[in-house]
């Protein structure tokens, strides 16, 4: 279980790519460097407190956790503006209160594939050139598998869902692998 002792705790807003997700930054570590949990929906965050209070409000629409920050994204037909005072608020006095976000366990985490020398090439370029990007826009990418050419990775937070990550994901990471692994790599797959 995750746990913050209470404190006093500031947020602050940033925009992203994704018109319907904001990202609310967090003076403070909520979830441990290279962990991210993502929730679509209000029954897949039975083990986070946090993200099933936010998904009480009928905006919200996905709620995703990674290290410091807390992406929100919102139904298509809310306007930020109406209700992200009232989300900061929310997650501000909920991580004062010093209550767990998340309840972690063993089995909660994926497990690894067999690391082969190109399969460490991939991650490798992934926490190098690609997450710090991806996580700057409030999201997170995470590499799933490597088979016969093509990389699977995961999309989260604020690029899922994102009109733009279509075109990120084939122009811009796709492009990358290609360059720097021709003989490897023929294609990037984001999982549904």
């Amino acid at each position: 279980m995750l746990q913050a002792a209470p404190k006093h705790i500031s947020i602050y807003l940033e925009s992203n790519p994704n018109p319907n997700s904001l990202k609310f930054v967090v003076n403070d570590m909520l979830i441990p460097e290279g962990l991210s949990f993502d929730y679509p929906n209000k029954e897949s965050a039975v083990k986070a407190p946090l993200a099933l209070e936010l998904f009480e409000y009928p905006e919200i629409d996905r709620v995703f956790y990674m290290s410091n920050f807390i992406t929100v994204t919102k139904k298509e037909e809310v306007i930020w503006l109406e209700i992200q005072n009232k989300i900061k608020e929310h997650i501000k006095s909920f991580l004062e209160s010093g209550k767990p976000i998340i309840e972690v366990e063993e089995g909660d985490l994926d497990e690894p594939q067999e690391e082969t020398e190109s399969i460490k090439k991939i991650k490798t370029i992934l926490d190098e050139y690609i997450r710090p990007a991806v996580e700057q826009d409030g999201g997170a990418i995470t590499f799933h598998s490597f088979k016969d050419g093509i990389v699977k990775v995961k999309l989260q937070g604020s690029c899922s869902g994102c009109p733009s990550s279509t075109v990120t994901l084939k122009a811009g990471i796709e492009n990358l692998f290609t360059r720097m692994m021709p003989d490897e790599v023929k294609s990037v797959e984001a999982l549904a």
